[in-house]
């Protein structure tokens, strides 16, 4: 068993307590408290109420009061703006706290969480401007007496549910906009990382959010997030998390055919030809395999090499990827966390050895590593990588990289497509056909060229197939939180109406 050793920067530290936010009032929840063992620590950082389905009966009938009776759906567009950009200053203000937290509950490094703390300020700023934005359309072509507008109007309650990877970046790719569209909400966190969440309700009242506008419950899914699936009164559900559990979502959402979201697993191919600039792809490889320790549905996970360069590639990107700093999440310099549990840990450990078993090569790490800290796995590469391997085709989640070959650009491209996913993708060539004709074919709702895991809040994410429902982010990610109603007007007094005789 590994002794953990505490790092300065908790010598003094003690376990935080927190409370679930029903209806602008901080409650302790009707059941015990849930405690948070910090995986690359070992130590208690965090308790939270373990919230029962009565705790989320009331936030959702909270959530359904402020919408119907509330002032926030009736602001007008500007009122709405001027609060979340305020809650995105004092976002950016406490970033370092948020950070902190997303880190020891995460097992990220601090360097990471951080960056990402800078992008969801700035996806909040830009929601703010698309509640300005957000507008109908009229019709003044369908002849003289008759008019017609396109409303749009928020939908209604939306359950917001998030998962353990990126506790507050997707919060952030989902909340601001549901928001700025006039929705009341219940945000869900994982039960592994709440921290942050529960920090940003305590920005979001500071901001001026009115009570009941956002309530946010910690527990498990069975007791908290089923109920927020199923229940009558919710108008919507936005999930991120596994696909599994997508699935279960979008048949409890079936029920009441609830509006889904989903943003789900990935298997994401680089799909790299013998004239790419190499040096790029090497550094772009090692990190789209370890960022966040590879737990990433965006991770880039599945390497397809051209059959010429394969062995000096991947012999390349080994040497580069053992030089990776693997090590406590709260240095600096650390590039590569903890792993969420130890369970994940295990897990991920047996897709190495199955592949092992199947055929494939261990060409770097393939254990874990004991620090003297968390839970902590070595960078893996696996060379000799088949198509038909689980390896290649499920979603590992965690750092471990595939490598697999092609020969000509219609097998790279079948290669890409033989899975259940469709996340994500990119392609490295000097050739701008060759790039194109990648973009094009490949069934992904991103495809990089010659660069990986890039993007900004103006561009859509999500994915094809098992990889999810609808688009996060982009000017259009508000309309998704609203109904459209037809009125159509007709002037004057109307004659020729069809009547028996």
């Amino acid at each position: 068993m590994t002794a953990h050793v505490k790092p300065k920067a908790l010598e003094n530290f003690k376990a935080r307590d927190f409370r679930m936010l029903i209806d602008g009032v901080w409650t302790e929840g009707a059941g015990p408290a849930l405690e948070r063992v910090a995986p690359g620590h070992g130590i208690v950082v965090s308790r939270y109420p373990a919230g029962t389905k009565a705790d989320a009966e009331r936030a959702i009938a909270a959530a359904r009061k402020a919408f119907d009776h509330g002032p926030w759906p009736t602001m007008t567009g500007a009122e709405r703006s001027n609060i979340l950009l305020k809650a995105a200053d004092l976002i950016a203000a406490r970033a370092d706290e948020l950070a902190f937290l997303d880190c020891i509950e995460s097992g990220k490094p601090i360097s990471q969480a951080k960056g990402e703390l800078g992008g969801a300020a700035d996806i909040w700023r830009y929601a703010a401007a698309l509640a300005r934005d957000l507008h109908g359309e009229s019709y003044n072509t369908l002849g003289e007496g008759t008019l017609g507008v396109v409303l749009r109007e928020a939908i209604g309650v939306v359950s917001i549910i998030t998962p353990w990877n990126f506790p507050f970046l997707i919060v952030s790719q989902k909340l601001p906009f549901a928001l700025a569209a006039g929705c009341t909400t219940v945000v869900k966190p994982s039960e592994l990382t709440s921290g942050s969440t529960l920090v940003l309700g305590e920005i979001l009242i500071e901001a001026g959010v009115p009570a009941g506008v956002v309530n946010i419950l910690t527990g498990t899914g069975p007791e908290v997030g089923a109920p927020m699936t199923t229940h009558p009164d919710v108008d919507m559900i936005s999930f991120t998390g596994s696909t599994g559990v997508g699935r279960l979502t979008m048949a409890n959402a079936a029920q009441t055919l609830k509006k889904v979201s989903l943003e789900l697993g990935g298997k994401n191919p680089q799909i790299v030809f013998p004239d790419a600039n190499l040096d790029e792809f090497i550094d772009a490889a090692v990190f789209g395999a370890y960022f966040n320790a590879g737990e990433c549905c965006n991770a880039g996970s599945r390497l397809i090499l051209h059959k010429s360069i394969a062995a000096e590639v991947t012999a390349r990107i080994a040497d580069l990827a053992s030089k990776v700093k693997v090590g406590d999440p709260l240095d600096p310099t650390t590039q590569l966390g903890a792993i969420i549990t130890p369970q994940h840990l295990e897990k991920i450990g047996t897709f190495v050895i199955d592949a092992a078993k199947a055929g494939a090569s261990v060409a770097l790490g393939g254990e874990a590593l004991d620090l003297g800290l968390g839970q902590f796995m070595a960078p893996t590469i696996l060379s000799g990588v088949l198509p038909d391997m689980a390896v290649a085709r499920e979603e590992v989640f965690g750092p471990v990289l595939s490598v697999l070959t092609f020969e000509t650009t219609e097998e790279a491209i079948r290669i890409a497509n033989a899975i259940d996913y469709g996340l994500s993708a990119s392609v490295w060539s000097r050739d701008f056909d060759t790039c194109l004709t990648i973009g094009r074919k490949v069934r992904a709702g991103t495809v990089w060229m010659n660069t990986f895991m890039d993007g900004a809040s103006e561009l859509p994410f999500g994915g094809y197939r098992q990889s999810g429902l609808g688009r996060e982010l982009g000017r259009h990610a508000v309309e998704d939180y609203t109904e459209t109603k037809t009125l159509n007007m007709h002037m004057g007094a109307r004659t020729g109406w069809w009547m028996p005789r």
